[in-house]
């Protein structure tokens, strides 16, 4: 599976994010999931943890209508992320 395939399927589970690639598509990609994992869209005040986040996150892909490849795909990267920005 490649990136800009992964992409596409992340912009499908987020309708309002449009996600312009600036640099490279895995470079949109890893910084739109480490934005979702620390949850940067919401209020310092009632920000989530990055496990929950996290959880959060794989439990929205599982429940996608996204084939069964590009779900492992997106929950990898999901994890391999949050482990570089923990």
């Amino acid at each position: 599976m490649n990136v800009n395939e992964l992409l596409e399927a992340y912009r499908t589970l987020w309708n309002n994010r449009m996600l312009p690639v600036e640099q490279s598509e895995y470079q949109t990609l890893e910084a739109a999931i480490k934005k979702e994992l620390l949850d940067e869209m919401t209020h310092p005040r009632v920000r989530k943890s990055k496990e929950e986040k996290l959880e959060l996150s794989i439990k929205r892909i599982e429940e996608s209508s996204l084939p069964k490849e590009t779900k492992e795909a997106l929950c990898k990267l999901h994890v391999h992320i949050k482990e570089k920005v923990t």
